[in-house]
């Protein structure tokens, strides 16, 4: 007769084997990105600071983190820290596709999951396909984006689906999304970026265009100093206080501005900075403490 384990029992090694699979892993990715070892005893550089806040997550769990990458359940932080006049209108949400009530939806809408990463369906009434759209979210809702850059804040998530209000402001790859790179609840780099990604600018608080870069292949452009720069400043400011690192991602549709995520570890860690050192003087930005850090990602 074959030995079986207690379900607890292979629940513990299953997680175990999961820590120590990611933390290798990720080991494993710093090595190959930057060819060095992680020194966690000398963390200098903003990589450095990621990849073991990314490892700390991974051994002691995030619950505070992984409410912050819920898109759901980030909401009521959002206008709890800021006001509710900041969230995208919330049409619906739920967790099987065949409740959608398409009749009831505007002509365009937003769907999406709260846990997935660029998996928005843009749905146009005139044309939509709705069991496609069903198959679809069947599908999504079964992944998890924790198995594909190894960040521990979506593996706990439970996934639903959203449903709002289409943002635009006239630009077919908008609207702008205005993402502020904070530290310790201060804003000091604003990265722009669109629907496909095309264009990488960085700017300072000031709005000076900064020679930085972390894609390869991008438009070069130059964007117009928004108008309400200075609040968006201060909602990105409200949202990273008692956080040493997250980037505030705002959209902004003709002069309204609307939150759009929280990012806690921008691109799994895959961020070759151009020029490099900006890795070492965002390194020195992030205040970065590693008994502080294991109980900020363990509340």
């Amino acid at each position: 007769m074959k030995f079986r384990l207690p379900y607890r029992l292979r629940v513990l090694k299953s997680r175990l084997l999961r820590q120590w699979e990611t933390e290798h892993i990720l080991r494993a990715r710093y090595r190959d990105l930057f060819g060095e070892e992680l020194d966690s005893a000398n963390l200098q550089t903003f990589t450095e600071k990621l990849y073991y806040r990314m490892i700390l997550m991974n051994r002691h769990g995030c619950p505070f983190f992984t409410q912050l990458a819920d898109k759901f359940a980030v909401r009521s932080y959002v206008a709890e820290r800021t006001s509710p006049d900041y969230l995208i209108p919330l049409l619906w949400h739920g967790t099987d596709p065949r409740h959608i009530p398409f009749a009831e939806l505007p002509a365009q809408c937003v769907i999406k999951t709260n846990h997935g990463q660029g998996d928005q369906i843009f749905l146009n009434q005139l044309s939509v396909d709705q069991t496609a759209v069903q198959r679809t979210l069947r599908k999504n809702l079964k992944e998890n984006p924790f198995w594909r850059l190894r960040e521990y804040q979506y593996y706990r998530i439970r996934p639903r689906i959203l449903i709002e209000t289409l943002i635009e402001d006239g630009d077919p790859l908008g609207p702008l999304d205005y993402r502020f790179w904070c530290f310790n609840g201060r804003p000091h780099l604003i990265q722009v970026d669109n629907r496909n990604h095309s264009i990488n600018p960085f700017y300072d608080d000031t709005w000076r265009k900064l020679d930085l870069s972390y894609r390869t292949k991008f438009q070069p452009v130059s964007i117009p100093r928004p108008a309400n720069l200075e609040t968006m400043l201060s909602v990105a400011s409200d949202l990273s206080r008692g956080i040493d690192f997250v980037r505030v991602d705002l959209y902004n549709s003709v002069g309204k501005i609307f939150f759009g995520e929280l990012t806690l570890t921008p691109v799994g860690g895959k961020i070759p900075f151009t020029p490099a050192e900006w890795d070492h003087r965002l390194g020195e930005l992030w205040d970065f403490d590693k008994h502080l850090s294991e109980v900020q990602v363990s509340r």
